[in-house]
């Protein structure tokens, strides 16, 4: 089931982008997770050696005019799939280091496998869902937890999803020049009256104990 929510307040006409299913590079450095240590912590050495294979993987896959990622991440057999390893903490990293302006739709998909892969491709847009839809308009600045506040209570109504696999879309609608990547967190950290939640971290809001396996932003 796809339940897309699309904070912002903007009164403009909103896309959807098909996924990308063009020619894929098999990732020659495994994917890593986002990480917030110091530079020289080796959780940030093994990113950047991912970000910048990953980079020079895709030098001549690159276009002009609007485009989209995909990213594949393959785990481990045995890993558990729906505990943690959150798809925009992987996202996230690799489409900060290829981010121009025309990059509007970002992709990503983790399951059981010994490879992992990564695509670009122009960007095609699609009709909008007409089912499973959720509108969350914010106010406040995604850094301030009033954000989390007004997504939480956007998609409060719904009943939370069955455990299991879950297909996540997000439509962001902003002003030119914002950067909608820094969004995906804090959107996705209020989504647990819909995807479940463990750890408790502000009054009303908490973090999300399941992942979505499929995930498009």
């Amino acid at each position: 089931m796809t339940r897309a929510v699309i904070p912002r307040r903007y009164r403009v006409t909103m896309r959807w982008y098909a996924r990308p299913a063009g020619d894929s590079h098999q990732l020659r450095v495994s994917p890593r997770l986002a990480s917030w240590n110091q530079t020289d912590h080796p959780d940030q050495v093994r990113l950047r050696a991912f970000l910048d294979d990953a980079e020079a993987l895709l030098a001549a896959s690159r276009i002009d005019g609007p485009w989209a990622l995909r990213l594949d991440v393959g785990l481990p057999t045995g890993r558990d799939l729906l505990d943690m390893a959150d798809l925009d903490n992987y996202a996230y990293p690799l489409a900060s280091q290829l981010k121009d302006p025309g990059l509007v739709s970002v992709w990503c998909t983790k399951q059981h496998s010994e490879q992992s892969f990564v695509r670009i491709q122009a960007a095609r847009e699609m009709p909008p869902p007409s089912t499973d839809v959720l509108v969350a308009r914010t106010t406040a600045s995604y850094t301030k937890p009033a954000y989390k506040e007004q997504i939480h209570t956007a998609v409060a109504g719904p009943a939370e999803l069955p455990t299991g696999p879950v297909r996540l879309e997000l439509a962001f609608v902003v002003g030119p020049g914002r950067n909608w990547l820094t969004l995906w967190k804090p959107t996705i950290d209020s989504l647990d009256p819909l995807l479940g939640a463990t750890l408790q971290t502000a009054p009303g809001i908490r973090s999300t104990a399941g992942s979505p396996s499929w995930a498009c932003i």
